[in-house]
């Protein structure tokens, strides 16, 4: 990996800033990575690896929550239960898809054309639902039933398009199923865990002889950078989303992804 120490430090920020906001973390870093020429086996391990650091900052930022469910679980406590119960379930579809579209979904993050797409279509979907009027039926993760939990995370598999966005996909899915605002987005984020840990660490070891020692060091800035970024994004998003929704999110989709589309066709 021939990159300099901005480059790295560029994507980590990328990272870390759009990880956990429903704009496509993958699709910033594929469209950044084709503007600054970072591309190659190692490149895309590396991208791969920083998403690391992304999901240590939901940990500490939650750690109280996290804690807490992990002594409920102790003393069998019903809300813990349901609480881990709903975000495995949530997970389990996205486990499924892609350990068996792998190569497929592979193929689909190297093409920035379909990111700026799916940046467009992402956006516009995300106006239409945020417009429509949701009827309020669970307010906390522990509140919903299985099959909703389940639901949202089909709903993740679509993120798997690269532009779509995880936590923009699974949002929208949350808000759909009856979620208010905060627990969509937290929930947004709890599926975070497993769903990212389990895409990274399988993708490592699927790209693991792309990578040389000497990549360490970029891969281990590029972690740090994008888990303190993370962390600020994370505290700070519920908040915004609770005073302005998500439609300044959508019209940055739709702005940025046609920017992009016409500049890879000018290409």
């Amino acid at each position: 990996m021939e990159q300099s120490l901005f480059d790295i430090i560029l994507l980590g920020i990328i990272e870390g800033l759009t990880e956990f906001l429903p704009v496509s973390s993958t699709g910033h870093l594929i469209l950044a990575s084709e503007l600054l020429g970072f591309k190659g086996e190692a490149e895309l391990a590396f991208k791969i690896a920083i998403q690391l650091g992304a999901i240590l900052a939901v940990l500490v930022a939650y750690r109280a929550r996290f804690a807490g469910v992990i002594g409920g679980l102790v003393r069998r406590e019903a809300g813990a239960v349901a609480f881990t119960r709903n975000v495995l379930l949530g997970f389990m579809p996205a486990l499924a898809v892609g350990a068996l579209a792998y190569e497929t979904i592979r193929r689909l993050i190297e093409s920035p054309v379909t990111v700026a797409v799916a940046l467009i279509v992402g956006g516009v979907a995300i106006l239409v639902i945020e417009r429509q009027l949701h009827r309020v039926r669970f307010d906390s993760v522990e509140g919903m039933p299985g099959g909703t939990a389940f639901a949202v995370g089909v709903g993740q598999c679509v993120a798997m398009i690269p532009g779509v966005s995880r936590s923009g996909a699974t949002i929208m899915f949350g808000l759909l199923a009856g979620l208010d605002r905060k627990t969509a987005a937290e929930y947004s984020f709890f599926l975070a865990v497993p769903t990212m840990a389990a895409a990274t660490v399988y993708a490592l070891w699927k790209e693991r002889d792309a990578l040389a020692l000497g990549d360490l060091t970029a891969i281990g800035i590029g972690f740090v950078v994008a888990f303190l970024v993370a962390l600020v994004v994370v505290r700070g998003f519920v908040a915004l989303v609770g005073r302005f929704g998500f439609a300044p999110f959508a019209w940055y989709r739709i702005v940025v992804g046609s920017v992009a589309l016409v500049w890879l066709l000018a290409l």
